[in-house]
């Protein structure tokens, strides 16, 4: 895939595959070309070249809403909610391309039982929510549609510890259980390959490297990579 902003070109042929059920992390430098690949994955960036191929069908044509309804969610690392409506209605939201109104409420009560703070503030505006409690929002809103390909954008980003490594287990938990692949750009290096498979290292546009998030876990450092 190709792509970038205007006449400054972001990604250079850069290739990467996620199977089922599995959960990749994409590492690199801050500009190394990271977020630019998920929002081109999800049309956010329209490519100047390449395709996206998901579940044996040709996405390439289709924009941000046929990919979404195709099963691939994006969540930013900006944690984007509907900051004026309130919690309950951020994850109805969510849940749009789930035509099954049984299914949207057995997900929003899975979501409860994952994140207990938002069942109790559900009739809170989102916007009023503490950094990490949007953070939750945000994740929840994806698990929503019920997604079959999810792209996260720094989960990590501006949290605790303690609630990192309670987010970072929903998504192996969902992977494993529901069958759910993910795509995880990640700074925190180490967090990020505890619950992947496979590991990309990408510099300045470019993939320079995969392998086992098993391998990439042994080398205890990264700094030459990055």
């Amino acid at each position: 895939m190709r792509a970038g902003y205007q006449r400054r070109q972001v990604l250079y042929d850069v290739s990467v595959e996620v199977d089922p059920g599995e959960i990749v992390a994409m590492l690199g430098h801050n500009g190394a070309g990271k977020t630019t690949l998920l929002k081109s994955i999800v049309d956010f960036v329209h490519a100047s070249g390449g395709r996206v191929v998901f579940a044996g069908r040709d996405l390439t044509p289709v924009g941000y809403t046929g990919r979404v309804r195709a099963g691939i969610s994006y969540t930013s690392a900006e944690a984007p909610i509907f900051r004026d409506l309130t919690v309950r209605d951020n994850l109805e939201l969510g849940g749009f391309t789930v035509p099954s109104a049984a299914e949207r409420a057995n997900r929003m009560e899975q979501v409860f039982a994952l994140f207990p703070i938002l069942k109790e503030r559900e009739t809170q505006l989102g916007g009023t929510l503490s950094g990490g409690q949007q953070r939750m929002l945000s994740l929840s809103m994806a698990i929503m549609a019920k997604p079959k390909l999810m792209l996260l954008d720094e989960p990590s980003l501006g949290l605790s510890p303690a609630i990192v490594q309670s987010i970072f287990q929903v998504i192996r938990d969902f992977a494993q259980q529901d069958g759910m692949s993910v795509l995880l750009v990640e700074q925190n290096v180490r967090a990020a390959l505890r619950i992947s498979d496979r590991a990309y290292f990408m510099r300045a546009g470019e993939i320079i490297l995969e392998e086992t998030a098993e391998a990439a876990l042994a080398r205890g450092s990264w700094w030459d990579l990055f």
